[in-house]
């Protein structure tokens, strides 16, 4: 027994220690390029789409660029005189920019509240009255905005509009001599109907996919402790869906400020009615109508650096540097 002890005792002393780990070396700034070299291509393809065309904008404002020059080729290069002519144009303060700006707020507030309720509504849902109602608000998001303003066009067409109809029904307007798109105001109400029914369903299928991630037992904590529903949404469920509405209120920022369908397929909208031209439908008349396309491109270049300092503020006022 003892022999056997020993021997067995010299076996594991005589056995080799177990080899450590290698570790790969690599080379220094390897690990921090690598992912960059693998979005190089996408990268690249994104420049090409995006970032060219907006250089060829820049530069195309810088020119005198007309039909002639069109023509022949040459260009004609005349520095800043485009945004002069379009900061000094009275038109820019009192009609375009009040147009462009105040629809494009109200129209991001009325669509993140309009998607927000139906979120809420949906979350309350059954499965099946949920997939239902689900597919329903689909029907509006999936409808092209050309068809969908013709439809809006035809809900309010003077004279005979159902919509129009109605309201002399109860007396607002006098159907036989009204014409809604005829006004500034009338004409962006419709366009904001039509803007937020196009709209709210992306906002309502966000929101609803981020209110399924809180848990319940939060929800019943605060009915138990006594919070109301409003209570319960701005102390509970804002705070905790803060990055979901960061996510669609930027978005429908950038898509309310740069509409252009909704408004140019309009009655008036074309040009024909300059009280309710916006950035971009003024951009396109003097590019296409006025063939201005230097003018038309400063106007786009305007409309991009406005739409950048709006996103850039709201981000900072919603988020705080240790949150990003």
């Amino acid at each position: 027994m003892t022999t056997v002890a020993n021997r067995s005792k010299a076996g594991r002393a005589g056995d080799a220690p177990p080899a450590r780990p290698t570790r790969r070396r690599t080379r220094p700034g390897t690990g921090t390029s690598r992912p960059w070299l693998l979005l190089l291509p996408a990268l690249v393809v994104m420049a090409g789409l995006l970032l060219w065309p907006m250089v060829q904008v820049v530069l195309l404002s810088l020119q005198n660029f007309g039909l002639r020059e069109l023509v022949t080729g040459r260009t004609r290069w005349i520095g800043l005189d485009n945004y002069t002519a379009l900061l000094s144009d009275p038109n820019l303060w009192q009609i375009v920019l009040p147009n462009t700006v105040v629809f494009a707020i109200v129209a991001v507030l009325a669509t993140v509240v309009v998607g927000t309720l139906v979120a809420l509504l949906l979350n309350r849902l059954g499965t099946v009255s949920r997939g239902l109602v689900t597919t329903a608000i689909l029907v509006a998001w999936a409808l092209p905005a050309v068809t969908g303003t013709y439809v809006w066009v035809f809900l309010f067409t003077p004279g005979d509009g159902i919509a129009v109809q109605a309201l002399d029904a109860i007396g607002l307007l006098d159907a036989t001599t009204a014409n809604p798109f005829a006004d500034r105001v009338s004409f962006y109400v419709i366009a904001l109907l039509n803007v937020v029914h196009h709209g709210f369903p992306f906002v309502a299928l966000t929101v609803l996919a981020g209110l399924m991630t809180i848990p319940n037992e939060l929800n019943e904590a605060a009915v138990i402790d006594g919070a109301g529903a409003w209570r319960r949404f701005w102390s509970l469920t804002f705070p905790t869906l803060r990055p979901v509405f960061a996510v669609v209120t930027v978005l429908s920022t950038i898509w309310d400020f740069k509409v252009f369908t909704q408004i140019y397929l309009m009655p008036g909208g074309d040009g024909v009615n300059r009280s309710v031209l916006n950035l971009g439908t003024w951009s396109y008349v003097e590019s296409f109508a006025q063939n201005k396309y230097g003018l038309g491109a400063a106007i786009a270049v305007l409309l991009t650096v406005v739409l950048l300092v709006i996103t850039m503020g709201y981000l900072r006022l919603l988020f705080k540097e240790d949150e990003l």
